[in-house]
């Protein structure tokens, strides 16, 4: 019996263009006559667990395989394993070199972690505690990794404001990551995709020199920081807020005059009221450095995206 299931086995397997190994000479008492005669072995998957126990078996100890007691309940030769796993599970056939070796070992990552992976920071959202944390991280992990390597920082955020000018978060969320942003070693090279209002056109102005692009239907914008409501405050309170508001905004006339080449005094007359920049008028301005248009050329971050430098 044993001798026809290995002979079925080679016979079924001899069209394949497999090198057959060489024949082993079997020795068991009940075979009788067939007693040391040369069974050829079939050719036996290296990657497969199974087959490669039971080829090891077969050649160290044959009687096992055919003095071994039948279990109608259990599938053959499975005993030859101290825990038997009739299937392989979909996290081994995932990881199998036999079927796909390019196939990612583990799920994908979420979108901020492949960004990251490629150097680039994105600034999506407005200038919340969880934004000014994820961002500050990010910055310092690239850093760590390599001090050398330069930083992509995207922009498309309206800073610690919404649309319709509510306030959403403080004014040290952003002053937070333009201080991390001086802190670091690496070149950052600041590209604005959508808009940078606020405190997010600090983010942008502050990028390293030469290197601050902006897309060429983004939109720059600058403006004095807004009181958070106050609600039912007493009025003490509101004055304290009032004046820490215009320190904030003193600040940010200063940061600004010092990244974009301007006077301090023409920086906060132009934010005297809401000053909106396209491309062409935030680079007039020292905002940023280059305009992305279409073209070959490399965009900041690796990868030819069709964008060329408009100077």
């Amino acid at each position: 019996m044993a001798y026809a299931i290995l002979s079925s086995a080679s016979s079924s397997s001899s069209s394949r263009a497999v090198r057959v190994p060489k024949p082993l000479k079997l020795s068991c008492g009940a075979l009788g006559a067939r007693n040391a005669a040369k069974i050829p072995m079939p050719p036996i998957n290296p990657k497969d667990p199974f087959l490669s126990k039971l080829a090891s078996a077969a050649s160290s100890s044959p009687e096992t395989l055919f003095n071994s007691s039948v279990n109608p309940d259990t599938p053959p030769f499975l005993y030859l394993f101290d825990s038997p796993m009739l299937m392989a599970t979909p996290a081994q056939v995932e990881r199998s070199v036999s079927y796909n070796e390019h196939k990612p070992r583990s799920p994908p990552p979420d979108l901020p972690s492949l960004l990251l992976n490629g150097r680039i920071v994105y600034i999506g959202m407005p200038l919340v505690p969880a934004v000014t944390e994820l961002v500050v991280a990010e910055l310092m992990y690239l850093q760590w990794m390599d001090p050398k390597q330069p930083i992509y920082l995207y922009i498309n955020s309206t800073g610690t404001t919404r649309d319709d000018g509510e306030t959403v978060g403080m004014e040290t969320e952003g002053f937070a990551i333009y201080d991390a942003l001086m802190q670091l070693q690496n070149e950052v090279h600041t590209v604005a995709v959508g808009a940078a209002i606020g405190q997010a056109c600090l983010l942008l102005s502050a990028g390293t020199k030469g290197k601050r692009f902006m897309m060429p239907h983004a939109k720059a914008m600058i403006q004095q920081p807004r009181v958070p409501s106050s609600g039912l405050m007493p009025a003490s309170d509101v004055l304290i807020r009032a004046k820490e508001v215009i320190v904030n905004r003193d600040t940010l006339v200063e940061l600004l005059a010092k990244h974009t080449g301007n006077s301090v005094e023409t920086v906060a007359d132009v934010m005297r009221r809401p000053f909106y920049m396209d491309a062409n008028r935030a680079k007039e301005f020292g905002v940023i450095d280059r305009i992305l248009w279409r073209g070959q050329e490399k965009c900041p971050g690796g990868g030819y995206y069709s964008l060329k430098f408009v100077s």
